[in-house]
């Protein structure tokens, strides 16, 4: 029996992919398709893929032209795969000419004539893009609007100031109009009253973390966006890192035993027009409560605040005790530190080195130094892209992201609340 192996994305599986199957599956008389995994296709740069890898896995499926479907998920893993399944023919489309000639070392490799005129590529290019407006004059406007050009399906529209959008300036309104979404990194006490406008206008909302400074303006957000039939969602960049993302599931899948401390730090000596905990909390806060949940016993919040204004924050330092478990987070907007995350459990620990939000690596570490395991990951962008393509893609199927929860986001609005509205801090 000849084996024959290809390899694809197959988004948005079209006649050419079909083609393509027909001419690998007439080589032999087994074929396996390899289906290349989110995660890997992030690696390569390939970040406009709009399915979903079981989306993509079912339509390859759905040909009957496949006799074995494998995930493909690392580099070098044709050579593993080649091995592993007993191989014959290699075989892929003629745009790779030359790229898999490494391969005939271990079978032989067929370069396949592609349809012309039809592309995965092309297919998403028909789609409107969506349109976004970025209101807000933070480096986050800068970096947010370079790295919009990386995802296929979105364009910017304009920049405007806070001013403008606070005063719903025509200028602003005429922008408005043109724009399907807007992206809000505004001064944070400002950010609901901004979503909020932009809401009623029947506008899609990315807004940075914390996107309100209120429990009650947080869910106000979320329910007049779902009464508007639009999308609000929490623009954290550290989320959507695809090592931090892989970090989360290990701790959750018990890894290293039952959690019982977390410890983040997020500081920069860069000045900011906003304090420590509203430029940083966020961010910090958000392996505390995925890891180990919003239901604390206590919160303590202490802060040293500027001499020459006694309302930003220089530093701040949270601590929580849960049942069984505490965590702290330290933030410093004018003080420096170790801007690692360490993550406690009882049967090891995970190390994140600095600076840990915006990570491609992180250790696993145990009693014995042998068992210990790195763990590498590409990120571009510092995951403002894969976050820009998450939005995109939760416009596009109507609902809500999952990286960041309603409940995380509530609570996270809620320490806010708890500083600013409520007072509760203490000064250093």
């Amino acid at each position: 029996m000849t084996k024959v192996i290809t390899y694809g994305t197959y988004d948005y599986l079209h006649y050419g992919h079909i083609r393509l199957l027909e001419r690998a599956k007439a080589l032999g008389d087994y074929l396996i398709v390899g289906v290349t995994a989110d995660d890997f296709d992030k690696t390569r740069g390939k970040i406009n893929v709009r399915q979903s890898l079981i989306e993509r896995v079912e339509a390859v499926r759905a040909t009957g032209l496949a006799d074995e479907i494998i995930v493909e998920e690392f580099e070098g893993q044709k050579i593993d795969d080649i091995r592993k399944y007993g191989v014959d023919i290699f075989a892929i489309g003629s745009d790779w000419e030359g790229k898999f000639d490494y391969l005939s070392e271990y079978c032989k490799v067929v370069y396949l004539p592609r349809t012309e005129g039809v592309s995965s590529s092309e297919i998403r290019s028909e789609e409107q893009d969506l349109r976004i407006l970025v209101v807000g004059e933070h480096a986050m406007a800068d970096k947010f609007i370079a790295e919009s050009a990386y995802v296929n399906g979105v364009s910017v529209t304009g920049c405007i100031s806070t001013r403008e959008a606070c005063e719903a300036t025509n200028g602003y309104k005429k922008l408005l109009d043109e724009s399907d979404a807007v992206y809000v990194v505004s001064e944070p006490t400002l950010r609901s009253k901004i979503a909020k406008a932009a809401i009623l206008s029947d506008k899609h909302v990315l807004i940075e973390s914390p996107i309100a400074t209120s429990v009650n303006d947080c869910r106000e957000l979320h329910a007049l966006a779902k009464e508007r039939g639009v999308i609000v969602f929490e623009a954290l960049k550290t989320a959507f890192s695809t090592a931090y993302h892989r970090l989360n599931l290990l701790v959750k899948g018990g890894k290293i035993g039952k959690v019982v401390s977390v410890d983040a730090v997020c500081t920069s000596l860069t000045e900011s027009p906003w304090g420590s905990l509203l430029d940083w909390g966020a961010t910090t806060l958000l392996p505390i409560f995925q890891l180990l949940g919003t239901d604390y016993r206590e919160i303590g919040i202490h802060s040293l605040m500027a001499e020459d204004r006694k309302d930003y924050d220089v530093f701040t330092k949270l601590t929580f005790v849960y049942d069984g478990a505490c965590a702290s987070a330290k933030v410093g907007n004018g003080v420096k530190s170790e801007g690692e995350l360490i993550i406690s459990g009882t049967k090891g620990y995970i190390y994140v080195p600095a600076p840990w939000w915006k990570t491609d690596y992180f250790e696993v570490r145990f009693e014995h130094a042998e068992d210990n395991k790195r763990y590498f990951y590409q990120l571009e962008g510092e995951g403002i892209r894969y976050e820009i393509l998450e939005f995109l893609n939760s416009v596009r199927r109507g609902t809500e992201d999952a990286y960041v929860t309603g409940e995380i986001t509530e609570a996270i609005c809620g320490v806010m609340e708890r500083c600013y509205e409520k007072g509760e801090r203490k000064l250093l």
